[in-house]
Order: structure tokens, then C-alpha cells, then sequence
């Protein structure tokens, strides 16, 4: 039998709430102004596509991206915009991102590429890595794979940059975007680029990774997916559970618990895109309009600031019935099968206090359980966001591996839970 712990603990969590009300009607709307309901705005004229759109994987528009934003030694930067398929239902969309390639002549038959998927910026428009650029710690990540060889497809997934929602941690929404943008850089660099493609997430990319890499065959059979590389995972599945399987603390789960500042990313971006019929301002408490203001104007940074400043909880901000928004979360942020597509490099920094260390090993083991060809990398004293730079050491010569063809062999069999979160090391950042 399915376990279903995620929705059950959303709904202990509301104790005065039968179960009969959880599509009641929202509550009245705030007067306040709490700025544009999906963060759209502040960016240039280059993320609007006002014209037709063509089929999904297609490049509209690009141009090089201004040098504070580009990587110190690509030989080519730039910022493009190409079609793709909304994962939230609203059709044929335009997504943003940026496309890098290593200096140089490339070998015969193009460079590799890499589809990168980047971790959690926020929700609103200006979040974009493609506008506001990377964090010197991608930076670094990114260019390592550019020194080894390959070039660097990233994209900003569907409605951050561009009009429109930003399904949040959505993995449907984020696969497709991830994968339509390789197609699209595929087209437009015939001989520049190869179709042997390796896909790369960390944290919120991590998701995005994974549900590209489950959705490649049907969605895009045409990509040459040779692996999947994927650090900090902040995914689950709703697959049968092992005796070892440790259920989600409500600080993972239940937007009452849960850090404010993630809390309000997930109800203005998840919640938002799967009810566009609702405001996710009626849902919040007037202690809470600030942050709300805040996660559609500004960034994640802004936004974990903000919240620790003002020093208020999920329960102070959210009304007590998340229901008619909250409740059909877990059932689009889950994957229903944990058969993936190997083979599949998974590292996780043993002090990650972010993402948790317990959760990361449920996956791995549902993922192994089901069959998939995983190999899980532990990082003592690396945390959530060090975890990614100290993993390249392993997962580029991984990726290498998979490009000449060698077998890469899983270590399902020797897994076992990472016990108590690690203290992080020294340095680690």
C-alpha cells in the first residue's frame, strides 16, 4: 500500500478542520497591495515573446549575456530564450536561459553538453540566473564542467524570467523547461554542439534533473541523455516505503512549520500555479503581507533575510486552513515511480541541515529499491550548498565515463541511512 505520510501530516497539522472542508471557499482578499500575483516585471524586453510560438525546443531569440553575468572563461555567453510546454497547463510557453560554451576549437562532432538546473533563486521574474546571473559558488561549478569539456545549457524554468507563474519545485514544469532548452541549443549550434547530453541539478535542479531524466524518453526522445547528475536532492516519491524510511519532519512539509521564508515560495509559486484560480494572498495573514511583497519583487536571499528579521513563524503568517491551496501539493511534487533512467550520480553532504540527510537517503533507496542504476556519494562535514563544488571531483569523471561508453556500476546494494546530521567543516560555505 502507498504511503501517503506527506498529506497526512498536512492534515493533522489542522485539527478543527474536517477533511470535507478542504475546498471551501478562500477567505476575502487583502485591500493591501501586494504586487503582481506572479512576480512578473523588472526585467528586460528580451523575456517577452509576444509572437507565435513554434513547437516545443526551438530557439527564439538569443544575446550575449553582459560580462558581470557571463563565466569568467566561456568562450561564448549567452542569453537565450526558446519555446517549450508549460507544465501547469497553460500551453506552449517561452522560457529563459543561458547557454555557455568552452573556449576553443570543438572536437569533431561537437562538445557534450551539460543541461544544468540550478538550485533555488525564488519566484519572481528578476530571479532569473539569467538575469541577475550566478552565485560565485555556481560560478565555480560551472566552469569546472566547461574545463572539462563540456558546454553548459541552463535554463531558468518556465516563468522565472518570462511571463507567467513560476511552478516551483514542479518537477513536470521544470523537466520540460530543462529539456527543451538542450533541444533548442541543439538547433541553433549544428556542429558546435554534440547531442550526448548529461543532465545536472542541485537542490530545487535536483528535482528538475530527475524529472527531465523520467521524462526524456516520451517527452524528448530525440536527446541522447547518457546519465544524470544530482546533489542535495529535495525530492521524494510516493512509492512504497522500506522498513529504514524515515518520514519527513513537518518542517519539510506543512508551510506552518516549515521556514517562512520557503513557505511563502511555496505558496506564491507551487500553490499559486496549481490553483490559478486562487490568490495565495487570501491565504495569508496581514503579519504576513511584507513577505508576500517581498517574494514577488526580490530574491531568495531578500526573502530568508526578511523573514529572520522579522522573527515570525509559518503560523503567525498562514491562516489555519491551507487546504483549497496547499492540499493537492504533494500529490505534483512527488514522483510516482522510482525507476529512473540510469545511470545516476546522487551527492549529498552528510552536514546538509537544508535539504536534511535522511530525506536524500529515502530517495536513494526508493530509486534503488525500484531498480535504478545509482551511485550515492556522501561528503562528511559538506553541507547543502559546499556539497556541490566537492562532488565535482567525482561526478565530472562520472560523466566522462558515460561518454566513452564505460558501464558505471551501481552501489544500491551497500547504501545505508547517514545517521545524525554531520557538523559542518570548517570552511565549508
Amino acid at each position: 500500500m502507498k504511503n501517503r505520510f506527506s498529506r497526512v501530516a498536512l492534515l493533522a497539522a489542522l485539527p478543527f478542520v474536517a477533511v470535507s472542508t478542504l475546498q471551501a471557499a478562500a477567505p476575502p482578499a487583502p485591500s493591501a497591495d501586494l504586487g503582481d500575483i506572479d512576480g512578473d516585471g523588472g526585467v528586460s524586453d528580451f523575456y517577452a515573446w509576444n509572437g507565435p510560438l513554434p513547437g516545443p525546443g526551438r530557439m527564439l531569440r538569443q544575446e550575449r549575456l553582459p560580462a558581470d553575468r557571463t563565466q569568467p572563461d566561456a568562450g561564448k555567453a549567452l542569453r537565450v530564450l526558446y519555446s517549450s510546454t508549460s507544465g501547469v497547463g497553460q500551453g506552449a510557453i517561452a522560457v529563459s536561459g543561458m547557454v555557455f560554451l568552452p573556449k576553443g576549437k570543438p572536437p569533431k562532432g561537437g562538445w557534450p553538453i551539460v543541461a544544468w538546473a540550478h538550485g533555488t533563486t525564488g519566484f519572481a521574474d528578476v530571479c532569473a540566473p539569467s538575469w541577475t546571473g550566478t552565485s560565485a559558488r555556481d560560478k565555480d561549478y560551472l566552469q569546472k564542467w566547461l574545463e572539462a569539456g563540456f558546454a553548459v545549457v541552463a535554463t531558468d524554468y518556465e516563468g522565472l524570467g518570462t511571463k507567467g507563474v513560476h511552478p516551483y519545485l514542479i518537477w513536470r514544469s521544470e523537466g520540460r523547461s530543462v529539456l527543451d532548452g538542450v533541444g533548442a541549443a541543439l538547433g541553433a549550434y549544428r556542429g558546435r554542439l554534440s547531442n550526448r547530453v548529461v543532465i545536472v541539478g542541485q537542490s530545487q535542479g535536483s528535482g528538475a534533473a530527475l524529472g527531465a531524466t523520467y521524462l526524456a524518453k516520451d517527452y524528448a526522445p530525440r536527446l541522447k541523455v547518457l546519465g544524470t547528475v544530482a546533489t542535495g536532492l529535495v525530492m521524494t516519491f510516493d512509492t512504497p516505503h522500506g522498513r529504514d524510511y524515515v518520514a519527513k519532519s513537518n518542517t519539510l512539509t506543512d508551510p506552518h512549520f516549515m521556514n517562512p521564508g520557503f513557505a511563502m515560495l511555496r505558496i506564491a509559486g507551487i500553490d499559486r500555479a496549481l490553483h490559478p484560480d486562487l490568490d495565495p494572498a487570501n491565504f495569508v495573514k496581514p503579519a504576513g503581507y511584507a513577505l508576500l511583497r517581498t517574494a514577488r519583487k526580490a530574491c531568495l536571499h531578500d526573502l530568508l533575510s526578511q523573514a529572520d528579521k522579522q522573527g515570525l513563524t509559518g503560523q503567525q503568517i498562514f491562516v489555519e486552513n491551507l487546504g483549497p491551496i496547499d492540499g493537492t501539493m504533494d500529490a505534483n511534487f512527488d514522483f510516482p515511480d522510482g525507476r529512473m533512467p540510469g545511470p545516476i550520480f546522487v551527492g549529498t553532504g552528510l552536514a546538509d541541515d537544508m535539504a536534511g540527510t535522511q530525506g536524500q537517503y529515502n530517495a536513494v533507496r526508493a530509486m534503488c529499491a525500484a531498480g535504478t542504476n545509482l551511485q550515492w556519494h556522501t561528503y562528511p562535514g559538506e553541507d547543502h550548498g559546499s556539497a556541490v563544488n566537492v562532488s565535482a571531483r567525482d561526478s565530472i569523471p562520472f560523466a566522462k565515463a558515460l561518454l566513452e561508453g564505460k558501464p558505471q556500476p551501481s552501489d544500491c546494494a551497500s547504501i545505508a541511512p547517514p545517521g545524525p546530521i554531520q557538523k559542518k567543516r570548517d570552511g565549508a560555505d
